[in-house]
């Protein structure tokens, strides 16, 4: 990678990938794209432009103006406001994800495009999900994510576009605000925590899933990219993970810091049948094996982490 477009950089993974890419590259190396713009650093710390990617054309055209070498495709509807409005989710998503493979195929670029735990579904074996396994999800976002995977996976094959991707857990995050998926629980009890020492959960006692902290998930894509292509038996969609909890693990793990802190639960049945919907845990080995994937944060060195930092950031 010398010089990278992302779409979505204003997003949940964006807005801190952007940021350590252009650390890494350089700042004049990595393009950021986002269908709104902000006051934020992703806009003003780089090259920025306007792009909605059911947009070919300007897709391509960016990519031209820019001449990069990866694409970083992030724009997405995330779980839950896929299920609310799931026809205009398969057009951004899947709309999305053709033009940004079809400018990679079109101008021999990289390629980068995360899938979920999503992609799992309630036949899926729940404990130490492997990497090859029954995909039959029951949500959008879910039917989305395994198109996804299949369509990466056909443009390198039958084209030879380096297609890269992992299968985040919930991503864990003090910079963004939670943008409308199923975990994003897992965050808002931060948020809580420091402002109210309270919590209500809409994910029930004892729902467990997969969970990653945002710097071990920049880390996992910028290793992936950087990987030698030539070791990487399944190229897209690798289990990755870092930790597996439920609501009541991060209450213990809160109430370290925050003895009085409490939760309590209003379960959301819409977003606890997704939860159900997917793995306990998950097995990580592919990844592993063929590019060294190894998370630094378990629950505990997260919370504290993510508490120091939001006190910083809430005053």
């Amino acid at each position: 990678m010398k010089r990278i477009l992302i779409t979505g950089a204003l997003g949940q993974i964006g807005s801190e990938l952007t940021m350590a890419l252009r650390q890494k590259y350089g700042s004049d190396n990595v393009i950021a794209t986002d269908i709104r713009e902000e006051d934020l650093p992703v806009v003003t710390g780089g090259p920025f432009e306007i792009l909605d990617v059911t947009d070919y054309d300007r897709m391509l055209e960016l990519a031209k103006k820019y001449q990069v070498d990866t694409i970083m495709h992030l724009a997405a509807l995330l779980s839950a406001k896929a299920e609310n409005n799931p026809k205009f989710a398969w057009d951004l998503n899947m709309g999305g994800l053709v033009n940004a493979l079809e400018v990679a195929r079109e101008l021999d670029l990289q390629f980068f495009t995360p899938s979920s735990i999503g992609a799992f579904g309630p036949t899926t074996p729940k404990e130490k999900t492997p990497q090859d396994t029954i995909q039959r999800p029951t949500t959008m976002y879910g039917v989305n994510k395994v198109s996804g995977e299949l369509l990466c996976d056909y443009y390198y094959h039958r084209f030879g576009v380096d297609t890269r991707g992992v299968r985040f857990p919930g991503l864990i995050s003090y910079v963004t605000e939670p943008g409308g998926g199923t975990t994003d629980y897992a965050v808002e009890i931060y948020y809580e925590a420091l402002k109210n020492k309270k919590y209500s959960s809409y994910i029930a006692q004892g729902t467990y899933m997969d969970m990653m902290y945002m710097p071990d998930a920049i880390n996992a894509i910028i290793q992936l990219m950087e990987a030698d292509g030539d070791k990487l038996e399944h190229r897209n969609a690798f289990n990755v993970t870092a930790i597996s909890a439920a609501p009541e693990d991060f209450e213990k793990a809160i109430q370290k810091h925050i003895p009085d802190f409490e939760l309590s639960y209003d379960v959301d049945p819409v977003r606890q049948k997704i939860a159900d919907s997917w793995p306990d845990s998950i097995d990580a080995e592919c990844a592993s094996n063929e590019w060294g994937f190894k998370p630094e944060y378990d629950i505990d060195k997260m919370t504290e982490d993510m508490l120091e930092k939001l006190k910083e950031k809430l005053g």
